[in-house]
C-alpha cells in the first residue's frame, strides 16, 4: 500500500481497464476543423442535427440540454462562434425575450466539413476493427455508459472528515 492508502494490487483487470481508458482519453479523437475547437464543433453539429431548414433555431437552454452542458458554458461557446460568424442570434418570433441560435451559411459549410471528417474517421475505424468487433465495442460502450449513469462518482466534498483538515 502506498502513502495514501491505495492498494495497487487489488484487481489487475480493473487496473488494466483504467489504463486503457486513460490512454483513450489522451487520444485527440476530436480534431479542430479550420481552427474551431472540438467543443465549438460539437455545438455546431448539434445545431445542424436539431434544426430544420425552416426552423427559427434553438434556445440556449435546448442546446444545454442536448449537449449536457450548463447554460453559461453554452453561452460562452455561442459568443465565440458568433464572433467567428458561425452562428447568429435571432429573436424568437412569438416571444421577443427569447433568443434563438441558428447556423450561418459559413457555419453550415464548416459543419459539413466536420461531419465529413468524422464520418471518414469512423469508417476507417470500422474497417480496421471489422463489423463484429465494431458491434461488440458499441455494445460494450453502451454498457459502460449505463454503468456510469447508474453509479455516479462519489461527491468528495461530502466525504466525512477525520479532523486532520483543521491542521492545514
Amino acid at each position: 500500500m502506498n502513502s495514501i492508502g491505495i492498494n495497487h494490487e487489488e484487481n489487475p483487470v480493473a487496473h488494466r481497464l483504467f489504463a486503457a481508458l486513460r490512454q483513450l482519453r489522451k487520444v485527440h479523437w476530436q480534431q479542430t476543423v479550420e481552427g474551431h475547437k472540438p467543443s465549438e464543433m460539437t455545438l455546431l453539429i448539434c445545431l445542424a442535427k436539431r434544426s430544420h431548414p425552416l426552423d427559427e433555431g434553438l434556445k440556449v437552454s435546448e442546446l444545454s440540454r442536448f449537449l449536457g452542458l450548463m447554460p453559461p458554458t453554452v453561452t460562452q461557446l455561442v459568443n465565440s462562434l458568433e464572433a467567428k460568424d458561425m452562428v447568429l442570434r435571432v429573436a424568437d418570433p412569438s416571444d421577443r425575450r427569447v433568443v434563438r441560435i441558428k447556423l450561418t451559411e459559413q457555419g453550415k459549410v464548416i459543419t459539413r466539413k466536420a461531419k465529413h471528417h468524422m464520418d471518414a474517421a469512423l469508417n476507417k475505424l470500422a474497417e480496421h476493427l471489422g463489423e463484429e468487433e465494431c458491434n461488440h465495442l458499441a455494445d460494450l460502450l453502451l454498457k459502460v455508459h449505463a454503468f456510469v449513469e447508474d453509479n455516479p462518482p462519489p461527491n468528495l466534498d461530502l466525504l466525512q472528515m477525520n479532523g486532520d483538515e483543521k491542521l492545514d
